[in-house]
C-alpha cells in the first residue's frame, strides 16, 4: 500500500523499513526516518512506542504533501464521479485489511482513534433523486472516502448507509496518541476538500445537489470482539471461515454523537485528540460552547469535568457555477 501511495517499488519501501528497524535497534531514542525522495518522513519527537506488529504507516504522522497529492486526488475523484454518472459504476470495496489488522487484538482492549463521517441531508437526496442515481452517488462518495482513509493509514470498520466508521490504530500498550490523531484530522480535512473540489463540481454539471458532510473524531480504549464468522463457499461447500470482528466502546459511541453536533463541512474533535495535535493544527479548531443538556459526557481523563469538544474553523466554499 505504501509503495502504491509513494509511486515507488515495494523493494525500495522494504529496504527503507529494514534500515529503520536496524537503526532503531541500535539507538533507543530512534533516528529520523527519511525516504530518499523525501516523501516519507517522521521525526524522532513523534515516536509513538507502539507495538512492533503495527504497520509502519500507522506509526508515522502523515502530512498531506508527503503521502497524498491532493490535486491529483481531486482530479481522480472528478474522473471517477464523471464515469460513474455516465455509466454503471464498477466500484469494488473490501474490508479484508480491516479484519486482518484486528485479528491479533481479538478479545482485548486497544486504543483507537475513531473517525465517523456522515452525509448531511441524505434523506432529502433520497427524496429528490431516482434510486439508481442516489446509489451511484453514495457508492462513489464511500469509495473516495475509503481511499483517503487508507492513504492516511486508517481502516474502514463499516459502512452504514450514507455514513462511514473508520479507525486509526494506537495500540494496546501506548498512550501516545499524536501520530494517529494527526493522521485522522489530516484525513478529515482532505475528505472535505475532495468533496468540495472533486465530487461537487461534477454533481453541479448534472444539476444535482452538492454533498455536505459532518465528521467526528475521538480517541480512547475499545474492545475488539468477534461476532460470528464470515464463511467462504465453493460448490456449495464451506471452504474457509474467518472470524467477523468489530470494535465496541465509548469512543465509537462518542465519536458518532460528536458528528451530530457538527455543522455541514465541519470537523468536531474530542479533548484528547485536540491535546495531541501540534500548535499549527490546534489553531484550526475552536472550543465549542454546548448546552450541558445536549452534551454532558464526563471522561475519566478530565478529572470529573465535562469532556471538551472543539470544532474546525470553516473556510468559505468555492462557487462551482
Amino acid at each position: 500500500m505504501i509503495a502504491l501511495q509513494m509511486d515507488t517499488s515495494e523493494d525500495e519501501v522494504l529496504r527503507i523499513i529494514e534500515e529503520v528497524s536496524e537503526e532503531e535497534a541500535k539507538e533507543s531514542n530512534g533516528n529520523t526516518i527519511k525516504k530518499r525522495s523525501g516523501m516519507l518522513q517522521s521525526s524522532s519527537s513523534h515516536s509513538s512506542g507502539q507495538d512492533s506488529d503495527l504497520p509502519l504507516i500507522s506509526k508515522l504522522p502523515i502530512e498531506t504533501a508527503a503521502v497524498l497529492d491532493i490535486d491529483s486526488a481531486i482530479q481522480d475523484a472528478q474522473r471517477r464521479m464523471w464515469e460513474s454518472l455516465k455509466a454503471k459504476s464498477n466500484i469494488e470495496i473490501s474490508t479484508e485489511d480491516t479484519q486482518n489488522i484486528l485479528k491479533p487484538y481479538t478479545g482485548t482492549k486497544v486504543s483507537f482513534v475513531i473517525l465517523h463521517i456522515d452525509l448531511v441531508d441524505s434523506t432529502k437526496l433520497s427524496m429528490t433523486l431516482p434510486v439508481n442515481r442516489l446509489a451511484t452517488i453514495v457508492q462513489a462518495f464511500t469509495y473516495e472516502m475509503s481511499l483517503i482513509i487508507a492513504a492516511y493509514g486508517g481502516y474502514v470498520l463499516k459502512y452504514m448507509g450514507d455514513a462511514i466508521l473508520a479507525f486509526f490504530v494506537v495500540g494496546p500498550s501506548s498512550n501516545n496518541f499524536a501520530s494517529p490523531c494527526i493522521n485522522a484530522v489530516s484525513c478529515a480535512s482532505s475528505m472535505i476538500k475532495i468533496i468540495r473540489e472533486g465530487i461537487d463540481p461534477i454533481l453541479n454539471q448534472y444539476d444535482y445537489a452538492e454533498l455536505r458532510v459532518r465528521i467526528g473524531i475521538d480517541v480512547g480504549e475499545n474492545a475488539v470482539v468477534q461476532f460470528g464468522w464470515d464463511t467462504h463457499t465453493l460448490d456449495a461447500k464451506v471452504v474457509l471461515k474467518d472470524p467477523h470482528l468489530d470494535i465496541l466502546g465509548y469512543t465509537v459511541n462518542i465519536a458518532t454523537k460528536m458528528t451530530t453536533l457538527a455543522t455541514p463541512d465541519q470537523i468536531v474533535i474530542g479533548q484528547l485528540v485536540y491535546d495531541s495535535l501540534d500548535d499549527t493544527k490546534k489553531s484550526c479548531f475552536q472550543p465549542m460552547d454546548i448546552n450541558p443538556e445536549v452534551w454532558n459526557y464526563v471522561s475519566s481523563n478530565t478529572g470529573g469535568g465535562i469532556y471538551r469538544l472543539y470544532s474546525s474553523i470553516k473556510g468559505k466554499r468555492k462557487s462551482h457555477s
